[in-house]
C-alpha cells in the first residue's frame, strides 16, 4: 500500500512552519518567532522521534508503519531532511536579521558594542548574570557531571603560547524571565539593540576564569538533545505518581542523541565535549554561532507595530454576562470554537457550578492544563463548596509530566478525588460532566471538546467544543467516568464515539457506509480534519472508498500518510495542510449518509495509538443550527487559498491554488464569520 512515512511527514509538517518564518505577509517579528517554534519543534521530534527509532533498531520486529522504511534507511532520511532545513534555518534567520536592521532592530555581538554598551554589559553581567553561572572545568580523568538539555552552553578552551599548557571548560547558561536570553542594550533614540546573553558572557569571560593566566580565551556554544521516552518499573509497591517521579528521574538523564556545535570549535575541544558526553560521530551536526534558538519564541517586543496583532476572543451571542451558562444550556446546546470564541466561557461555566447549591458532583478530565489553572481553581472551589470532584488527570502528557503531577498533589490535598488512568491506555479525552439535583432527580450538563482545559493555549489553538444539557449524552458521559473508575466492568454507549471499545468500529462503518451509497450510485463523501493522519487501516479504507468514488476532502495539519491524487488510488481524495497565526487543532468528522448527513467532532486524530491505546470521547451533533454552523467552518477552511498547502507531494509544500480569485485566509474569515453571525 503507498503511504508517507510518519517521520518524514511529520518533518514536511515542520517545514511548513519554517515557511511562515519565511513569508513576507506575516509581521516580521511574528516570522523570528516562528523560527523559534520550528526549532522547538525539531528539538521534541528528535527527543521522541528520533529516539525511538533508535531504540526500535535493536529490535528485529518493526511497527507496520516503517515496513517500507526500516529503522537505518529512515534515519538517513531524516538526517538529510534536518541538514537542508538547517540550512535553510541559518539563511532564514541571516535574513530577517537584515530586515530587522532596516527596522532599527539590530542583533549585536561583543565585537561591536560601543563603551556605554560595554559598561552596561560588564555590570549586567556582575549584577544578574554570574551569580547564576557555574563554571565546570574538564578533565579528561574525571567524568562530567550531570547536564540538562533543556539549558544552552558555552564550551570554553584556554591557551597560552609560552607554556602551551591547554584548559577547557562549560558554561551552562541559566536562562529564566530574571535571566532572560535577549538583553536590550541602550542604544540611540530610535534604534533598538539586543544581544544574546552569551555574548555578554564572551565579552566578560576573563572575569570568570580570572584565577588561570592564559593568553587565549575561546568560547563556542553547543548544545545537546537527550532521549525523552518513559519508562515504567513493575514495582507494585509503588503508586503511578512514585513511578512518573522516577521516571521523569530517569528522563532527565536520559542517553544523549545529538550534540549540535558551532562548526568553529577547535577540533580538541569539540573532542572532548563528545566524548565527555558519549556521542559518535554520527550523532554531531556542526551549526553556527548560536544554539537552543526554541528562546527566539520569547525575543524581546521592542516594537510592537511589528508584532502580530491577533483580534480578541468574542463572546458567544448566547452567553451573556451575568447570567446562568446552566440556566442557558438547559434551553440550547452551545458551540465554541477557539481561539475565536473566549475560552472563559469554560471557566464561567465550572465557577457557576461550584458555587450553585443543586450542583452535587463534578467530574472531568484533564490532560494538560496552564500553569496556576483557573480550571483547577474552579475545581478546587468547588470541593470547598461541598461538591464532590472527581478529576481523571492524565499524567502521561509529554513534557508537561511535572506540571501534572504538581497539580494531582495539589488537587489532592484540597480534598479532590484524582484518579490516573489505565494501565498502558491513556486518558486523552476533553470530558466535563456536572450532576444537578433538579425535581428530585440529577440531571446531567456535558461539555465535550477537541482541545485542553488550558486557558493560555486555548488563545493560540484552533478548537471547537460544545455543551449540552442532553439526557441520553449525559448518560453516556457518566459511563466514560464509571468505567474510569471500574474498568473491570463492561459498558456501551449510545450516543458518544468512545475509543478504544467503539470509535475505530463506529468510524469503520460510517465510511463503509459511504461506499455501499456511492456503489449503488448515490452522493457520498467524507469531510475530515485532525492534526495527524497515520493509522495505516483508516488510510487503507479510505482508498477503497476512493477507488469507489467517494468524494474525500481531507484537512490535515500535521503528519499525513495518506498520498492524494494517485492515480488508480485516491484520486477522489483531497488533502490539504493549514500552518497559519494559530495551531489548527481541531477535529471534526462529515459524512453525507444519503443526505441525514453525519457530523462529530472528537478528540482523537486517526493514529493507530488515538484509536487503540487511548480513552478518546467523539459526539455526535445533533442541534441543526451547529451541524450547518460546522459545515461552514469546514467550507470556509476548504477554501483557503493563502495559507493552505497541498498535501499531494509533502517534499514540496506548494501553496494551494482554488478557482476563486478572491483570497481566502481562513483563520481570519473564521474571526469575521464569527463576528457576523
Amino acid at each position: 500500500m503507498k503511504t508517507n512515512n510518519r517521520e518524514l511527514s511529520w518533518l514536511a509538517f515542520n517545514r511548513r512552519v519554517l515557511q511562515e518564518a519565511q513569508d513576507p505577509t506575516v509581521p516580521l517579528m511574528q516570522r523570528l518567532r516562528f523560527l523559534g517554534i520550528y526549532s522547538n519543534n525539531e528539538d521534541e521530534f528528535i527527543k521522541v522521534r528520533v529516539a525511538n527509532i533508535l531504540r526500535l533498531s535493536g529490535f528485529k520486529t518493526k511497527s507496520d508503519i516503517r515496513k517500507e522504511y526500516p529503522g537505518k534507511d529512515t534515519l538517513d532520511r531524516i538526517n538529510e531532511s534536518l541538514h537542508i532545513s538547517q540550512d535553510n534555518f541559518d539563511d532564514t534567520y541571516k535574513k530577517l536579521l537584515k530586515e530587522m536592521e532596516k527596522h532599527n532592530i539590530v542583533v549585536v555581538n561583543e565585537t561591536s558594542l560601543t563603551e556605554k554598551q560595554k559598561e552596561f554589559c560588564t555590570s549586567y553581567y556582575a549584577s544578574v548574570i554570574s551569580v547564576r553561572l557555574v563554571p565546570l572545568i574538564l578533565r579528561k580523568a574525571i567524568n562530567l557531571p550531570f547536564l540538562s538539555d533543556q539549558n544552552a552552553y558555552l564550551a570554553v578552551k584556554m591557551s597560552s603560547n609560552n607554556s602551551g599548557i591547554k584548559r577547557y571548560a562549560i558554561i551552562q547558561l541559566y536562562i529564566s524571565k530574571l535571566c532572560p536570553r535577549f538583553v536590550e542594550l541602550p542604544s540611540t533614540k530610535g534604534r533598538k539593540e539586543i544581544i544574546f546573553m552569551e555574548d555578554i558572557i564572551r565579552l566578560c569571560i576573563r572575569e570568570i576564569f580570572f584565577m588561570f593566566n592564559f593568553d587565549y580565551i575561546e568560547a563556542y556554544a553547543f548544545k545537546f538533545l537527550r532521549d525523552a521516552l518513559m519508562t515504567f518499573d513493575d514495582d507494585i509497591s509503588k503508586s503511578l505518581v512514585e513511578k512518573m517521579e522516577d521516571s521523569l528521574e530517569e528522563r532527565q538523564h536520559g542517553k544523549p542523541i545529538r550534540l549540535v556545535y558551532d562548526k568553529n570549535m577547535p577540533e580538541d575541544l569539540l573532542s572532548l565535549i563528545a566524548t565527555k558526553l558519549k556521542v559518535n560521530q554520527h550523532q554531531m551536526v556542526a551549526g553556527g554561532r548560536y544554539h537552543t534558538m526554541r528562546d527566539l519564541m520569547k525575543f524581546p517586543k521592542v516594537m510592537p507595530e511589528l508584532e502580530l496583532k491577533r483580534p480578541e476572543s468574542l463572546l458567544h451571542p448566547d452567553l451573556h454576562p451575568f447570567t446562568s451558562l446552566l440556566q442557558t444550556i438547559k434551553k440550547q446546546d452551545i458551540f465554541l470554537n477557539y481561539p475565536y470564541h473566549t475560552f472563559n466561557h469554560v471557566i464561567d461555566f465550572l465557577r457557576e457550578a461550584a458555587i450553585d447549591p443543586k450542583v452535587k458532583n463534578i467530574y472531568i478530565t484533564l490532560y494538560r492544563t496552564a500553569e496556576n489553572s483557573k480550571v483547577i481553581n474552579a475545581l478546587i472551589n468547588a470541593v470547598k463548596n461541598g461538591k464532590q470532584v472527581v478529576v481523571m488527570e492524565e499524567l502521561m502528557a509529554r513534557f508537561d509530566e511535572e506540571q501534572n503531577v504538581e497539580n494531582s498533589d495539589r488537587m489532592q490535598k484540597a480534598g479532590i478525588t484524582v484518579i490516573h488512568g489505565l494501565k498502558g491506555i491513556k486518558v486523552h479525552s476533553k470530558l466535563i460532566l456536572v450532576e444537578r439535583k433538579e425535581k428530585n432527580t440529577l440531571k446531567g450538563y456535558v461539555y465535550v471538546g477537541t482541545g485542553n482545559f488550558n486557558e493560555v493555549t486555548a488563545t493560540l489553538y484552533g478548537d471547537f467544543g460544545i455543551f449540552t444539557y442532553n439526557q441520553e449524552i449525559a448518560t453516556d458521559a457518566k459511563y466514560v467516568f464509571d468505567f474510569l473508575l471500574n474498568p473491570h466492568k463492561h459498558f456501551t454507549w449510545k450516543h458518544l464515539l468512545v475509543s478504544p471499545y467503539f470509535m475505530r468500529n463506529r468510524f469503520e462503518k460510517m465510511i463503509e457506509n459511504e461506499i455501499q451509497n456511492a456503489r449503488k450510485g448515490k452522493k457520498a463523501y467524507i469531510y475530515a480534519k485532525m492534526n495527524s493522519l497515520t493509522d495505516l487501516q483508516m488510510i487503507k479504507l479510505l482508498y477503497k472508498a476512493s477507488q469507489n468514488g467517494v468524494t474525500i476532502r481531507l484537512i490535515i495539519r500535521g503528519a499525513c500518510c495518506l498520498q492524494p491524487q494517485v492515480k488508480g488510488l485516491s484520486e477522489n481524495i483531497e488533502a490539504i495542510s493549514i500552518v497559519d497565526s494559530y495551531l489548527e487543532h481541531a477535529r471534526m468528522f462529515i459524512t453525507h449518509n444519503a443526505g441525514n448527513e453525519q457530523i462529530y467532532i472528537m478528540s482523537a486524530d486517526w493514529m493507530t495509538r488515538n484509536l487503540d491505546r487511548r480513552i478518546e470521547v467523539g459526539i455526535p451533533i445533533y442541534d441543526k443550527k451547529i451541524r450547518n454552523t460546522l459545515k461552514e467552518v469546514f467550507d470556509i477552511q476548504w477554501a483557503d487559498n493563502v495559507k493552505a498547502r497541498d498535501l499531494s507531494n509533502i517534499d514540496e509544500n506548494i501553496y494551494r491554488k482554488t478557482d476563486s480569485k478572491k483570497p481566502c485566509r481562513s483563520q481570519m474569515e473564521l474571526f469575521s464569520y464569527y463576528k457576523n453571525h
